[in-house]
């Protein structure tokens, strides 16, 4: 617990030193996430099961040029993987973009955060008169760490506040998930969405 409040407390703190930075966007993902070995099995997350999500995020730059940015996220959101878990991420990641011209950029960020994990199965609690009842309680908190590559396509329809479609790739590991025998969960996850200023 000591941990997950020390990680909301840098969030909180990052996101007070932010209030004056430039390139201020909001972004919305949908994502298929699903376990595995870091960049394991990368094509069953276009053909193989689906675990659905989404994410929102708040974005602004830390320092901007003409090539370059160096930039701060914020993000919220919510995944089912069957018979395993419903997450809720809220974590912050920073990161490096580069631009290719006007329209393409290139990604990559560092993240941690804090999940909060529900069983996605029944779980029974028996008591001291032999019956059981349902033991899932209000779920548990987790720390997570991220690493995500990105590919953007910045579209100049409205040159004032142009859109950004995004697709990204996410490593993801949950810790601990069960002490016994599986304290550190990794997953992968597939993110498609796109991204608005909040300013013109």
């Amino acid at each position: 617990m000591k941990n997950v409040l020390f990680i909301l407390f840098l969030m909180t703190t990052t996101a007070g030193a932010a209030q004056n930075r430039s390139g201020k966007s909001f972004s919305f993902y949908i994502t298929n996430n699903h376990t595995a070995y870091p960049f394991a099995s990368f094509s069953k997350l276009f053909v193989g099961q689906v675990h659905p999500g989404f994410e929102a995020g708040y974005e602004f730059n830390w320092k901007s040029k003409a090539k370059h940015d160096w930039f701060q996220t914020f993000k919220a959101g919510y995944f089912y993987h069957r018979f395993v878990q419903h997450g809720i991420p809220l974590y912050t990641q920073s990161g490096y973009r580069y631009k290719f011209g006007e329209h393409f950029r290139a990604s990559s960020s560092l993240g941690v955060g804090y999940m909060h994990s529900l069983p996605a199965t029944a779980v029974l609690k028996r008591n001291e008169q032999g019956e059981y009842s349902n033991g899932k309680g209000i779920g548990r908190g987790q720390a997570i760490a991220n690493f995500t590559i990105g590919a953007h396509y910045q579209l100049n329809l409205q040159k004032a506040r142009p859109v950004t479609l995004s697709l990204q790739y996410q490593q993801r590991l949950q810790t601990p998930f069960i002490k016994s025998y599986v304290p550190l969960l990794p997953y992968n996850s597939m993110q498609i969405g796109a991204s608005i200023p909040l300013k013109k």
